[in-house]
């Protein structure tokens, strides 16, 4: 099957998600221990959602959240891309990503995060992107720092019936 891909980096590929990516989604977005922020580990019917969110996004924006593969295998080991969220009544352009857990501390988070900000940058001519990291996900955190994003402000999520606090880091476009 021909895949375009929408970024390439030295070890890694994106991707839009297909249809037929549910599986590929399940293995992280199921899994308890990589969804910890979210503070459950997603339904069937979250997945197939996620998916649609992701799918509806590209159509409306160009971009969403991507499937990464390994260049080598072409295997799937997570997503990272480009989101529009909602902060205090602000939009923001949203570098978001997720790993399966054995692919964690090898880079690739970082590697992805660093393409979709100049994705976001040199592609879509963006002033700014963020990142949206729960307090307690100290891993997510230094990813957002080794991007070159600082917090910008703290506020409350609600989800899941909890009240989350949430850090917005940033980092604005060098001229």
């Amino acid at each position: 099957m021909e895949m375009n891909y929408i970024l390439e980096t030295k070890r890694l590929r994106l991707r839009n998600w297909r249809i037929d990516d549910v599986d590929n989604l399940k293995r992280f977005l199921q899994d308890r221990e990589v969804m910890y922020a979210y503070e459950h580990a997603f339904s069937d019917g979250e997945v197939q959602n996620w998916l649609n969110w992701n799918i509806t996004s590209y159509k409306e924006n160009g971009y969403g959240l991507w499937a990464i593969e390994l260049r080598s295998s072409r295997e799937v080991i997570g997503e990272c891309g480009l989101t529009n969220q909602m902060v205090e009544g602000k939009s923001y352009l949203e570098i978001g990503y997720h790993l399966v857990k054995n692919r964690w501390h090898k880079g690739y988070g970082i590697e992805a995060a660093k393409a979709c900000k100049y994705y976001a940058f040199e592609k879509l001519n963006k002033e700014q992107v963020v990142s949206i990291v729960r307090d307690t996900n100290i891993p997510s955190m230094n990813l957002a720092i080794r991007n070159g994003m600082v917090i910008k402000t703290r506020f409350i999520k609600h989800y899941h019936g909890m009240d989350m606090p949430h850090y917005l880091f940033s980092v604005k476009r060098t001229k």
